[in-house]
């Protein structure tokens, strides 16, 4: 190259120019034969493609005829009406002779064949001696139950036989809680009072002593028409502190 710039070019002896040919020569048959091998061996794997054969057949048979219909079902016989003859009908044709008539068995007539002995004359086989027993009297309805009956107008409240008074809680007291608790009593027949329950509330603590106080009541039984009833009434409890003067 420098000798190129300088102007001073050197020609390669003869004998040097010979190798390079050879080594061009052997390169290039050794990349020939690299790209050739793989494509031979590649042409070797291809699959032949098998030569289409054609077959010819026969044209198939005409399908079979359709089976025969089946025969028709036999209808059924007519079923003859027969006429059932009750032996207990009067006879329409009159009788060729008339039999005498048989003496009964002193003036019973003859029970059903099979019958039971002292049966009622034209009973039915299997009958009862004596008859069919009557039957029971239905039995009685049962009693009604009342409700209590509320004092007023002319029943009058039966007399007050025990009577306890309410406590007035130390709280309340302190706390000046006064006025007037309105309950509803229902008294069982023996004058025990049973329920109470509260109508007008004071206090949740006073509502609870008058309660308390009311169902240790005790009064005298209510009697209407001679049996003792029970009875609901109201009772008034008043709480009041006492002035200190």
């Amino acid at each position: 190259m420098f000798d190129l710039i300088t102007g001073e070019a050197k020609h390669l002896p003869r004998h040097a120019t010979f190798p390079i040919l050879v080594s061009t020569t052997a390169q290039v048959i050794v990349v020939g034969l690299a790209i050739a091998i793989p494509i031979l061996l590649v042409a070797d794997k291809i699959p032949e493609i098998p030569t289409m054969m054609a077959f010819v057949a026969d044209v198939p048979p005409p399908p079979p005829p359709p089976p025969p219909p089946a025969p028709a079902a036999p209808k059924p016989a007519a079923a003859t009406a027969t006429t059932q003859v009750n032996p207990a009908a009067a006879p329409i044709e009159a009788p060729k002779e008339i039999a005498a008539e048989r003496p009964s068995d002193e003036g019973i007539n003859d029970g059903v064949p099979g019958g039971v002995e002292g049966g009622v004359p034209g009973g039915v086989l299997g009958g009862v001696v004596g008859g069919l027993p009557e039957a029971p009297p239905p039995p009685p309805p049962p009693p009604v139950q009342r409700g209590p009956v509320r004092i007023g107008g002319q029943i009058k409240a039966p007399a007050l036989v025990k009577r306890i008074e309410p406590s007035y809680p130390p709280i309340a007291v302190s706390a000046h809680l006064e006025g007037v608790v309105i309950l509803e009593a229902i008294v069982d027949r023996d004058g025990s009072v049973n329920e109470v329950k509260v109508l007008r509330s004071l206090h949740p603590l006073l509502d609870r002593e008058a309660e308390l106080a009311v169902k240790q009541w005790r009064y005298s039984p209510l009697v209407l028409n001679g049996t003792a009833e029970r009875f609901i009434l109201t009772v008034t409890l008043s709480f009041h502190l006492e002035s200190v003067s």
